[in-house]
């Protein structure tokens, strides 16, 4: 069977050029595409082998969140990470909000959660 390798969330976010300045100055992401050229709405940016897209679409269709639907819904994204302690420190350092600080979780994973500029939720941590 062939092996899968990544995944990418695609989020559809408020404003194209705050979320991105979001997640390479905060999160430290790379820009690797941004277009169309003449009026940008669409980004794809990339931390390691970790992918996240980002579209912006219209004043009318908003970021939806999964814990803004459901509270119930932790979160919008989980991305392993081997050294969650290390990373929550940088995140910390770069004054990123976290939802959930760091530790271990009841379903066996060590991590913590942040928020990202448009309320989305990301968990960076790895299994116990």
């Amino acid at each position: 069977m062939p092996k899968l390798e990544q995944i990418a969330p695609c989020f559809i976010v408020k404003d194209l050029t705050s979320s991105v300045d979001f997640y390479r100055d905060a999160l430290g992401f790379t820009v690797t595409f941004l277009g169309p050229d003449n009026d940008p709405f669409f980004a794809i940016i990339a931390r390691d082998s970790v992918m996240v897209m980002l579209k912006a679409i219209t004043s009318e269709v908003t970021p939806q969140p999964n814990h803004m639907r459901h509270s119930w819904a932790r979160w919008d994204a989980y991305i392993y990470v081997d050294d969650p302690d290390a990373l929550a420190l940088e995140f910390e350092r770069r004054g990123v909000e976290f939802r959930e600080q760091l530790g271990d979780t009841d379903d066996g994973i060590r991590g913590f959660a942040i928020y990202d500029n448009d309320r989305y939720v990301i968990c960076f941590g790895r299994p116990q």
